[in-house]
């Protein structure tokens, strides 16, 4: 017999519960260490205790040269996510869509498709940017930095529309050809809203993913920094509390983004289940 607590409760599940509090403290401990220090007063450093609590090394992210260029290098990592994460999207729709279908070479098609999941990121972007090379385009952020993103957004896209579609059932699409629509309307009107969920999980990948990336962006760049770049070149001559600042603005960014896609994947579900409650008749609905 599996030994119990006083309360009935056995001792493994305290054990798993003292276990994933220790994972907890360790995963989001030097996070929560960062975002409190980064409200040290002007005179406060990198370490506790704390001098003071202030907005000051907030407002160095901005009118302080020697915090790096942090407006810059914020708005190209924004516009290239989203750039990112529309591509992604359209090309993780299409993907699914043409795999539900057989056809010849689909299996290396896949395997080629998710390679370069497996290959090291810094590679990748060496190859990109010689590729850029060879074709004489500069290195940029909206360029050859783009192409590089997208050789590790593309992959994760794929996998979840394959998820999404394997759970696809096609009799709503053959319940709309039976009532007259075209495949463009069928597409549009009964598959798009129905895999709109897993469309929202594809772009908040494809935004995140792009928005965290160093490795891959590292050698195709060029000569602007995107945000994750500025926060590492910031680490060699930066020594205060305003890399500490720009750790916390770049982690409440993700925050907010997954929250919009958490709460807007809930309301589409919420939505859905009112109107299937709507259309359920009652007891007494036939009589």
């Amino acid at each position: 017999m599996t030994a119990r607590s006083s309360n009935g409760r056995p001792w493994t599940f305290y054990a798993l519960a003292a276990f994933f509090t220790l994972f907890v403290l360790f995963l989001y401990g030097p996070m929560s260490a960062i975002f409190i220090l980064s409200f040290q007063g002007p005179t406060g450093g990198l370490t506790f205790p704390m001098n003071g609590v202030s907005l000051h090394w907030f407002k160095a992210l901005v009118v302080q040269q020697r915090s790096g260029d942090f407006v810059g290098s914020f708005s190209r990592s924004i516009v290239l996510a989203i750039i990112v994460l529309a591509i992604t999207v359209v090309i993780s729709i299409m993907a699914g869509l043409a795999f539900r279908y057989r056809f010849r070479g689909a299996t290396a098609v896949f395997y080629m498709a998710i390679a370069s999941l497996i290959m090291p990121g810094l590679l990748l972007g060496l190859g990109v940017g010689l590729m850029f090379q060879f074709a004489h385009v500069s290195p940029a952020w909206f360029s050859s930095a783009l192409g590089a993103q997208l050789t590790w957004t593309l992959p994760f896209g794929l996998l979840i529309m394959f998820a999404v579609f394997s759970r696809f059932n096609r009799a709503y699409e053959e319940a709309a050809r039976d009532l007259g629509a075209s495949p463009w309307q069928t597409l549009r009107l009964v598959v798009l809203p129905i895999l709109l969920p897993g469309i929202i999980g594809v772009a908040l990948f494809g935004f995140t993913l792009s928005y965290d990336e160093f490795p891959r962006t590292l050698i195709p760049i060029g000569s602007r920094n995107t945000l994750p770049l500025e926060i590492w070149a910031m680490t060699t001559d930066v020594t205060s509390p305003a890399l500490y600042a720009l750790g916390t603005l770049t982690t409440a960014v993700s925050f907010v983004v997954i929250a919009v896609a958490l709460t807007s994947i809930a309301v589409i579900q919420r939505r859905r289940a009112r109107r299937q409650r709507d259309r359920t008749p009652g007891p007494l609905g036939d009589a």
